[in-house]
């Protein structure tokens, strides 16, 4: 396997304006000839098949939601970055470049960052004409806030509901396409097998999660928009449907897969409270720009947060990183949370916790300004807590949320496969060893609206004459075969134990020993127990109903095998790569004050894995990480 980026030559400024001004075309004549399957319907998905439809392709969408509105993009609460600089406060296309680069600890390339700075702006005049309602000031012109790992305001908010809005006006998008016949929307099908023909993606299978009738699916080229797979963790701020699948199918048939290990961990989430719990909740990083982080300078302090003074308050945060304070990027927020735990000195009953408080903020503010802020968000809080944020503060503790890992592409966004583009967080491309709160909108949506439309048409331009594809090809029955056989084999094991049992099972061993802390010890613990934990579930789960229904056990089933397999090799990557970095913090690597401690010189590199075959380690390709522009340097927010 070759990794080739195809980063166009030239000044990194200048390198997207010269590809698309060279990039082969193809004719509004011929796209109408092209078909172009898209798995997903979240931001990236969604924006990406109302663009490729509004260009003339014939598009087909795929969800296993009951309308492409209940994507998890919706989950997205507190903004979208962008380089408009509206507050004048030095923001620009570079600054917000070297942030995100900075932010990811230097494990990002350098030419995909750029390019997502320089078509930032772009997104929100985009969305403004959908009518996006962006929150505004009181002169009419949209408001700012500031989001972890940078020093100016440049993150577009609607409330704590920020995602919900932008993915209705792609989904508007989307749904004007499909009225004026360009688009067809196919919810309630799970894409569960990639289709490839002579080395190219031509189609997928998918399952009609209603009926239970596997489906073939054409098309001249396939786009995977399907999201991450922070669920191999069990508990995530994901929503339970949330899987690895298609990517993994996609991996199996020959897409290189990028820096698994780099997982990330959000510090802003609600403490998990009891063992059978089956998701955790995020509040929004944005809270963040008002609310303090602290916890009683003294172990063992249970008093309630009101009776304990200020002289005995810990704002760690602000005491280690005063240049950033409560806004340091996510992966070290987290890390100081669970040190300050780790010392006896959490809140709340289990003691995993720290508070969020917005008691100064009130004062200096005014309740109604933050009620205006972040009003929604405080309501979800006492709903799940019954306690009221403006009264008392918030608990909080970190929890898995964002994977920054996921399908190996290049700057066209292609994977190793041609014909096979993936797009939004299953791929890996942007956001190095750690995410920048606010930059997954930006990036889901950059992708969809603005980079995919371009650089598709150079693969495409070659296919005109094809016509379209067969689902009769010999590729397609095997594909399908494949698909019965091993839902065939789910539900003849009739063992003992429940699906949630075994991703439970798996949620505690990645989280124990592959969570916010490794080392060579508990990962090789980890590789032992997962694969015992495999081998129980092919002989012990028990799948109960038929496949010619709607059965959610069966589609937990698969998602859950898929995640098995998919651990080993986070496990495999975070044995290999002996460093620090962002979300992936080794403890034998840290600096004398606890910070990563990264090993540019033996690791600054793409870790690209092929697979090569169901009980063979993968094989490890590199890419490396070439800085043109900025100096990698000892990341540093004090």
């Amino acid at each position: 396997m070759k990794l080739d980026p195809k980063i166009p030559p030239g000044d990194l400024e200048s390198k997207w304006t010269r590809y698309r001004s060279t990039v082969k075309l193809v004719s509004p004549a011929n796209k109408r000839k092209l078909d172009v399957l898209v798995v997903g319907s979240g931001l990236a998905g969604a924006s990406a098949a109302a663009s490729l439809a509004e260009l003339g392709y014939r598009v087909k969408v795929f969800c296993f939601q009951d309308s492409p509105r209940r994507a998890h993009s919706i989950a997205a609460q507190g903004g979208i970055n962008a380089a408009k600089n509206y507050r004048n406060d030095g923001d620009s296309v570079y600054r917000l470049f070297y942030d995100t680069i900075k932010g990811g600890d230097y494990r990002s390339r350098e030419a995909n960052v750029y390019r997502l700075a320089e078509v930032s702006s772009n997104i929100i005049d985009q969305c403004v004409a959908q009518g996006v309602p962006f929150a505004r000031e009181y002169g009419g012109v949209l408001a700012n806030r500031s989001f972890g790992g940078t020093q100016v305001e440049r993150t577009f908010y609607a409330r704590g509901q920020t995602g919900q809005q932008l993915l209705l006006g792609a989904y508007q998008a989307l749904q004007r396409q499909v009225g004026q016949g360009n688009a067809q929307v196919f919810p309630r099908h799970e894409m569960l097998e990639l289709v490839v023909r002579d080395g190219r993606a031509i189609g997928i299978i998918a399952r009609n999660l209603v009926t239970g009738e596997l489906e073939r699916h054409s098309g001249h080229a396939v786009v995977l928009a399907t999201g991450g797979y922070g669920n191999v963790f069990y508990l995530s701020t994901n929503a339970m449907g949330c899987n690895v699948t298609a990517i993994w199918k996609a991996y199996k048939k020959g897409a290189a897969f990028g820096n698994p290990c780099f997982t990330q961990i959000h510090p802003t989430c609600l403490p998990q409270h009891g063992s059978y719990q089956s998701k955790l909740t995020l509040m929004s990083e944005s809270l963040r720009n008002d609310g303090r982080v602290w916890v009683p300078k003294h172990k063992g302090d249970k008093r309630r947060p009101a009776d304990i003074p200020e002289s005995e308050r810990d704002y760690f945060l602000e005491r280690k990183y005063p240049a950033f304070g409560n806004l340091v990027p996510r992966d070290i927020a987290s890390r100081a949370v669970k040190e300050v735990c780790d010392e006896g000195r959490g809140v709340g009953p289990t003691g995993l916790a720290v508070y969020l408080d917005f008691s100064d903020a009130i004062r200096r503010l005014g309740r109604s300004v933050i009620e205006a802020r972040y009003g929604n968000l405080f309501e979800m809080y006492e709903k799940i807590t019954g306690d009221n944020p403006y009264e008392t503060p918030m608990m909080i503790y970190p929890a898995v949320h964002y994977t920054m890992g996921g399908l190996w592409v290049d700057y066209q966004l292609s994977t190793t496969i041609p014909g096979l583009y993936a797009i939004g967080e299953c791929n890996f491309s942007d956001h190095g060893a750690n995410r920048l709160g606010a930059s997954a909108l930006m990036q889901g949506l950059a992708d969809g609206y603005f980079i995919l439309p371009y650089t598709i048409g150079e693969y495409l331009s070659g296919l005109i004459r094809t016509g379209s594809i067969p689902t009769t090809y010999s590729e397609f029955d095997a594909a399908e075969r494949d698909v019965a056989q091993r839902i065939e084999r789910l539900l003849s094991i009739k063992g003992a134990y429940t699906v949630d049992h075994f991703h439970r099972e798996l949620g505690k061993i990645m989280w124990d020993h592959c969570g916010m802390a490794r080392s060579r010890q508990s990962l090789e613990y980890a590789a032992g127990e997962v694969k015992k934990l495999r081998e129980a579930f092919w002989h012990e789960v028990r799948v109960p109903g038929t496949a010619y229904e709607l059965n959610p056990e069966l589609e937990k089933a698969g998602r859950v095998a898929d995640f098995l397999e998919l651990a080993a090799l986070i496990i495999q990557d975070a044995l290999h790569r002996e460093e620090s970095c962002g979300g992936h913090f080794r403890v034998e690597y840290q600096t004398e004050d606890g910070e990563a401690l990264r090993r540019d010189d033996e690791f600054m590199y793409v870790a690209a894995f092929e697979f090569a075959g169901e009980e063979a380690p993968a094989i490890l390709h590199k890419e490396p990480l070439k800085y043109e522009v900025v100096t990698p340097s000892q990341r540093s927010y004090k």
